[in-house]
């Protein structure tokens, strides 16, 4: 195993909704961009949550698109100890430092928390902040369908105040 680093959030002063992963997958790391295993729904999820056709579009192209939502990325953990990239994998890992966050973008009004592991994580931090769960977009979780994953997620958004 080996210990992996994560990427920088995805944010600016007008990010509201702070979408969280555990760890990004191999790929991701090494693309450096968050959701880059083709395998994994986010996209297609997000293309309906922000009623835009993301496919075949620059991953920058798609961050501007999450932003000028007011939505942002970022991970539950900075660094973690991790065989692969399945989140059940994980042995040490260290968080982001949300409060930090919280401080420097005071607009953040949500945090939607993907996966039962990131989400376990995340509510131990015991942070005074408005967080949900939200199912993982990975390929391991299609017991959901897209579209009820994006209409959860926009339910969320809408009810972020």
């Amino acid at each position: 195993m080996s210990v992996k680093t994560g990427l920088n959030p995805i944010i600016d002063e007008k990010t509201e909704v702070l979408i969280l992963g555990s760890l990004p997958s191999d790929i991701s790391l090494e693309k450096k961009e968050y959701y880059a295993n083709p395998t994994n729904d986010f996209w297609k999820v997000m293309a309906k949550v922000v009623d835009k056709d993301l496919g075949g579009i620059r991953y920058k192209e798609k961050i501007n698109i999450l932003l000028q939502n007011k939505i942002g990325l970022w991970d539950v953990f900075h660094a973690g100890e991790r065989g692969g990239s399945m989140d059940h994998n994980f042995k040490e890992k260290a968080p982001n430092d949300f409060i930090e966050l919280t401080k420097k973008y005071p607009n953040l009004r949500l945090f939607l928390v993907a996966g039962k592991e990131a989400y376990n994580a995340f509510n131990e931090l015991e942070l005074s902040v408005k967080y949900s769960y939200i199912p993982s977009t990975s390929a391991a979780n299609r017991k959901i369908s897209i579209e009820e994953k994006a209409n959860m997620i926009k339910k969320l958004i809408e009810n972020r105040n």
